[in-house]
């Protein structure tokens, strides 16, 4: 190699670094050495031109490196003993993906693009999201401007792992020397090795977390105190001190016990609506004339701790909070054994514009929000009453009286709520069934009076399309997300927020308030879930795990669990004192969109696009994390303890209702 030779790769060296000071010095040094020939002729030392012509060719094999690298470690992991293989498989998609980046960040955009197709196949199955992203990175500069390549190239990987999987990991990357693929994985992966056994195929959801530095600061947030009891002289406190029972006298005249037995017979002809079958009832009485309560639940509510509202909450009227007294009194004690029954309303010739759908309280009331930017409320008792219904555009059927929403007579047989400008993406109850909010894309949310079938107010406050509004439980406040990647509080009284909560990076899709009234939780495209403070507005909780977008949110009645769905159809059950996830639940193929707990929290439904509704034991699921908190290895997993199919009607909602009869609704698709 002569002079010439070492002079231009150390000018190509210097341009591709941007050392331009250094290459116009080194230019003006080239020149007074032209000028000086007539000096006898210098030879370069041996030694330098050899580690510079290894520099030349190591810039010039770069992207071989790195395909020859990855290569061998998918062979070697492909090819490892199957009880580590599944934990090894685990390292090959973040060094893929980060494989494929650092030859895009050095400039070798078409050896990129080959190594991005020739190695995708393997990650399609769990990562096509991520990789449908990864494919619009076409030069350095999109790695800076596009968020999610930001966040990868600037965060480490958490990637669990057994001991013995890392020591292999770790003894095969130095017998080999693959010093490319160390240096990935050095730089970009953060490895939580943990003692024992590899975990299983199943505890996939939460092996592989991309979080980095950004798991510093969910660290940091989630040291905070969450008093997630239940608020001070509730309802349920009071349920509690009476003793759980309805004594004679605390009823209403004229209804004795020959009462509930003709009500009891009446719920048991009609096949169970609003209780259990007829064996349950007299196992009930059994159980009660021997002396046990009726509310086994009350003991574990007693163990619950009481926090103080922060929020000045409105004052619930006698009969209202003795309706709602009567009801859990009332309630159905369900488990394992015991599971609900369920009433499922299925729109009919929606024609695919029936974007949302809620159910009031009681399940009187069912609500639609459509494409046309119009809310539509159906009543079942007026619905009862009519009979010989045709279905209608927005029809609905209720499926345990086969009752169409419909046309009658050239009547419509629901109310019209008609003001959005744009598709309305949710519909919410009031706790008392009076009012009734809706949002859209026109970026306001309206609340409507039942009593007065018309619109009260528009709030206006979110830039973009608003996805999610809920009422508080105790009603007057409610919370909204938006596309403007922000949650905002509001009162019905006041017409703009009250609160802004901002920190999401994406979309804010769904929202839910704690029972205390005093957090919410927003679900968002960035994978994560967080709670926050109502009187502070600040973060209080990061939840990270999930894979894809937060679809649904549902908080326990007891206030200290959380689940969320999400679109892969992966549910996580987060304990909200700690922060972590107590079980992933897996069984939907498709998105979660609704989710609900039972009234004292025994059962999860979960209602996804995949036109099931499963029912999860929840009580195993917090018992397995008290076994498992002082073993290590790994948790159990829960499985499904029913799915109740439909014909072909993705699920947009459920709710419990206050006696434990679920309620669910969706629209049919014809494409089924």
């Amino acid at each position: 190699m002569d002079d010439k030779e070492i002079d231009k790769v150390v000018l190509a060296f210097l341009r591709k670094k941007g050392f331009k000071q250094t290459e116009l010095a080194f230019l003006e040094e080239q020149n007074q050495s032209k000028n000086n020939s007539s000096s006898s002729n210098s030879q370069t030392d041996p030694e330098v031109a050899k580690l510079i012509h290894s520099f030349s060719s190591e810039v010039e094999n770069l992207p071989a490196k790195y395909h020859d690298g990855y290569s061998k470690l998918r062979s070697w992991t492909y090819s490892s003993l199957d009880l580590y293989k599944h934990d090894l498989l685990r390292v090959l998609y973040p060094v893929f993906i980060h494989c494929f980046m650092d030859l895009i960040a050095k400039g070798h955009l078409q050896e990129a693009r080959t190594f991005f197709n020739t190695f995708r196949e393997d990650h399609e199955t769990l990562y096509l999201r991520d990789l449908q992203k990864l494919e619009g990175v076409l030069s350095p500069s999109h790695l800076e401007e596009m968020e999610y390549a930001h966040s990868l190239r600037h965060n480490k990987v958490n990637v669990k792992m057994c001991q013995y999987s890392y020591e292999l990991l770790l003894q095969y990357l130095h017998s080999t020397q693959s010093i490319t693929m160390l240096g990935v994985i050095n730089e970009h992966i953060n490895f939580q090795v943990s003692p024992g056994q590899p975990s299983s195929i199943s505890e996939d959801g939460e092996a592989i977390t991309q979080v980095g530095s950004g798991q510093d600061t969910a660290n940091l947030i989630n040291q905070k105190e969450v008093r997630w009891g239940l608020l001070e002289d509730s309802i349920d406190d009071r349920l509690e001190k009476s003793g759980g029972l309805l004594s004679d006298s605390d009823k209403p005249d004229g209804e004795s016990k020959e009462g509930e037995t003709e009500e009891a017979k009446k719920r048991s002809v009609e096949g169970g609506k609003q209780g259990a079958p007829v064996k349950k009832l007299k196992k009930d009485k059994t159980t009660s004339a021997s002396g046990k309560t009726g509310r086994p639940e009350a003991n574990a509510s007693s163990t619950v701790p009481r926090v103080k509202a922060e929020l000045p909450l409105p004052v619930m009227p006698a009969e209202v909070e003795y309706s709602i007294l009567e009801d859990l009194r009332n309630r159905v004690q369900l488990s394992r054994e015991a599971l609900p029954s369920v009433s499922f309303y299925t729109f009919l010739n929606t024609h695919n514009s029936l974007n949302c759908a809620s159910i009031s309280h009681d399940g009187s009331l069912v609500a639609g929000g459509f494409s046309d930017s119009s809310l539509k409320i159906w009543d079942m008792a007026k619905l009862g009453q009519q009979g010989g219904m045709s279905a209608d555009q927005g029809g609905s059927n209720a499926a345990a009286n086969e009752n169409v929403l419909g046309s009658v007579g050239g009547k419509r047989s629901y109310t019209l709520f008609q003001g959005h400008s744009g598709p309305v993406y949710s519909a919410c109850f009031s706790p008392l069934g009076d009012f009734v909010l809706s949002s859209s894309s026109d970026s306001t949310v309206r609340l409507w009076s039942m009593k007065l079938n018309a619109n009260l107010v528009c709030y206006k406050g979110h830039n973009y399309p608003v996805w999610d509004v809920q009422f508080s439980p105790f009603g007057h406040y409610f919370a909204s997300c938006s596309h403007d990647r922000t949650a905002r509080i509001w009162s019905m009284d006041r017409v703009q927020p009250l609160r802004i909560m901002a920190g999401h990076l994406s979309d804010v899709d769904c929202v839910q308030w704690h029972v205390n009234c005093n957090y919410i939780a927003t679900g968002s495209s960035d994978k994560t879930v967080r709670l926050w403070d109502i009187q502070t507005g600040e973060c209080v909780r990061i939840f990270i795990g999930h894979r894809s977008m937060i679809l649904s949110l549902a908080i326990s009645p007891d206030g200290r669990y959380m689940a969320s769905g999400d679109e892969d159809g992966a549910i996580m059950m987060w304990d909200l004192a700690s922060g972590r996830c107590v079980t992933p639940l897996m069984g939907h193929s498709s998105c979660v969109w609704t989710l609900a707990y039972s009234g004292e929290g025994s059962l999860l439904a979960s209602g996804s696009a995949d036109c099931t509704v499963k029912l999860w034991d929840v009580t195993a699921s917090t018992k397995a994390l008290k076994m498992e908190e002082n073993k290590t290895g790994n948790t159990n997993r829960l499985r499904s303890l029913k799915t109740l199919p439909t014909k072909s009607t993705p699920v947009y909602s459920l709710r419990f209702s206050r006696r434990n009869l679920l309620f669910a609704a969706g629209a049919l698709s014809r494409s089924g």
